[in-house]
């Protein structure tokens, strides 16, 4: 019985020309006297995956200094995640604003 030596197949990265590249954006939020920072938190945590304690800390950036950057996205997957963050707000009654700012 012979015994066969599996090895891995050499990957090479394809090379993407850095112009099909989708530009970056920042993610801002803006702080209102109105949305509840509990929903604040729970916006950022669930379209924006970020974790609890980095989410309280945006909040709380924005809620002491008036706004303060989410992320760094792609422009579509950030326009994406906005679009939801504003939907679900606005289905509680919210006015939770963000916006993009070029990286």
């Amino acid at each position: 019985m012979r015994s066969q030596v599996k090895t891995k197949p050499e990957i090479s990265p394809i090379p993407v020309p850095e112009e099909e590249l989708e530009p970056l954006v920042r993610v801002i939020i803006h702080n209102d006297d109105v949305t509840p920072m509990d929903f604040v938190v729970q916006v950022l945590e669930r379209f924006f995956f970020l974790s609890r304690p980095d989410a309280l800390n945006v909040m709380l950036t924005a809620h002491y200094t008036g706004m303060a950057i989410v992320q760094v996205l792609p422009r579509a997957e950030a326009q994406k995640r906005i679009g939801k963050a504003h939907f679900a707000a606005g289905m509680e009654g919210y006015p939770l604003h963000f916006s993009l700012e070029e990286e």
